[in-house]
């Protein structure tokens, strides 16, 4: 397995990624692995993703793991429309390499990271299949009355840094409506679908997996991992079951 760091411009802004690739000839299978909105200021010593994108590249997966705008090594500010762009610009990106089989490309988000998989997936045709762990049907929290709230929370998190940002905080809220994944979840089909939630996450209700589940359309499947919360990544059984849906609808053909 190799590791090559990445960098992507969006928008003016350097978004920092990481590809891992198996060993072997020709093209593989491609996961693109992203995460949600952080809930604290980031620990340098927290390798969860690239240990997660190690794993994942083990069972002969290209992996391209990336920081969404203001988070983690990222430029820029917490901007849910904003990390729609970034998403796309690592499709482009993936799909650019020789490494990489166009056909067999998926999404595997987490939380507000999988919100954002579901919209992306809706209009992009290149993502083969999405796998949405830990992932809200809409985003309740982020309205008008406690909009200045958020933003104060996430620039003491570390997500919000510029001063006058966001220039409207209307327009900012206003980009979690759109990209609300009951109003796009459905367009996903007839690609695979998988929604993985925890029966005891305190951050995003398992109700909203099941209400998820119940507007997609075929082929998908709905795992609810008993007991888990909502940190998915962190659970070993929840990363299998992501894993072996993988291998089974874009792993590497015999």
């Amino acid at each position: 397995m190799t590791m090559e760091t990445v960098r992507l411009a969006v928008d003016g802004l350097s978004i920092a990624g990481e590809l891992y690739l198996p060993g072997g000839a020709g093209s593989y299978p491609t996961v693109c692995v992203f995460h949600g909105i952080p809930a604290r200021p980031a620990d340098p010593a927290d390798r969860g993703y690239p240990l997660l994108a190690e794993k994942i590249s083990g069972e002969g997966f290209a992996v391209l793991i990336f920081n969404f705008r203001g988070s983690g090594r990222s430029s820029g500010n917490f901007d849910i429309m904003g990390w729609t762009r970034d998403l796309g610009a690592a499709l482009d990106y993936l799909v650019a390499l020789p490494e990489v089989d166009r056909s067999r490309l998926a999404l595997v988000g987490f939380s507000a990271g999988a919100a954002v998989s579901i919209f992306v997936a809706s209009r992009d045709r290149r993502v083969s299949a999405v796998a949405a762990c830990s992932s809200p049907a809409e985003f309740g929290l982020f309205t008008r009355d406690n909009g200045a709230a958020l933003i104060s929370r996430f620039r003491d998190i570390g997500i919000v840094r510029d001063e006058g940002f966001p220039p409207s905080v209307d327009e900012w809220l206003g980009g979690f409506r759109l990209v609300r994944p009951l109003s796009h979840i459905s367009r996903i089909s007839p690609r695979p679908l998988l929604v993985v939630h925890g029966s005891q996450d305190d951050m995003v209700d398992v109700g909203q997996a099941r209400m998820l589940y119940e507007v997609a359309r075929e082929p998908k499947r709905l795992a609810i991992i008993d007991g888990a919360g909502h940190r998915l990544r962190q659970d070993d059984r929840a990363m299998a079951t992501v894993i072996s849906w993988l291998k089974f609808h874009i792993g590497r053909q015999s």
